[in-house]
């Protein structure tokens, strides 16, 4: 959500920026997951893909899709009963049992390829599904008088925070705060090639660090991941450290000019 939205209040346009950097945080999340999932496959090795597809289906299960039923029973709801959002909403609608039927895909695939297959499918479509939501119901939403975006927000959070409780204890929470499956760890794993890398580059200014956050999220004890940055990331390091203090180690493998590459790798517990 790049463009300028006039909000009616400023808790409404604090909530509309809360919104999107949180969704671009699972966004890149799930980038990551799915990326795994296709590392995996393409190796042709069971139990590497098996873990992925357990670690991509958990989090969808825990996070991506009660977040999305949280959101159709708040935002959906909330911009269907608008005239100017109803259709809009009614195609979201649908898109979240698209997005259901890909998990359950993916909960059931034995065999690697396919699981790759519904994952990418799964990304490609969350990734539109959240542009919709960014681009079109926020920016309805934050500029209706007679809605309250953080009310609105704070319900879908409750809401999430109430299905959370119903599933198991080792899962991200979906808020920043991730706990991992015991038993995952690819300790002495220093092949920087076999680390799935994020070009931050690429990423709007506004949503960046956001997006970093949301991939190291998917990042499992002992494992790593290639972040590509335009800059030395000081800043993005200082505010890792504060929000996961001690969890990731950094090592720079370029500095400049064009890019600076760094692997960081989470910690064992």
């Amino acid at each position: 959500m790049e463009n300028l939205v006039l909000a009616s209040t400023q808790a409404d346009a604090k909530a509309a920026e809360l919104i999107v950097r949180h969704h671009a945080e699972m966004d890149a999340t799930l980038g990551l997951k799915t990326e795994l999932v296709a590392t995996a496959a393409r190796t042709a090795a069971h139990d590497p893909a098996e873990e992925a597809r357990i670690g991509l289906h958990r989090w969808c299960r825990d996070v991506l899709v009660p977040h999305a039923m949280a959101a159709e029973a708040t935002l959906c709801r909330a911009g269907g009963d608008l005239p100017e959002g109803r259709l809009l909403v009614e195609a979201m609608v649908v898109e979240h049992r698209i997005i259901g039927d890909l998990v359950e895909t993916i909960a059931q695939s034995d065999d690697a390829i396919d699981t790759a297959l519904a994952a990418s499918a799964l990304r490609h479509l969350f990734t539109a599904h959240l542009t919709k939501v960014n681009d079109q119901l926020v920016p309805l939403l934050v500029r209706e008088p007679s809605t309250s975006l953080r009310e609105l927000l704070d319900e879908l959070e409750a809401r999430f925070a109430a299905a959370g409780e119903k599933t198991e204890k080792d899962t991200d929470d979906g808020y920043g705060h991730p706990v991992h499956a015991p038993g995952e760890c690819g300790c002495g794993e220093r092949d920087v090639s076999a680390h799935p890398e994020l070009d931050a580059r690429a990423v709007p200014h506004a949503i960046r660090h956001a997006t970093v956050f949301g991939a190291l999220d998917a990042v499992r004890p002992g494992r790593s991941m290639v972040l590509v940055a335009p800059h030395d990331p000081l800043p993005l390091l200082r505010q890792l450290e504060g929000r996961q203090p001690g969890v990731f180690e950094v090592d720079y493998l370029q500095r400049g000019p064009d890019a600076w590459r760094l692997l960081l790798t989470r910690r064992d517990s």
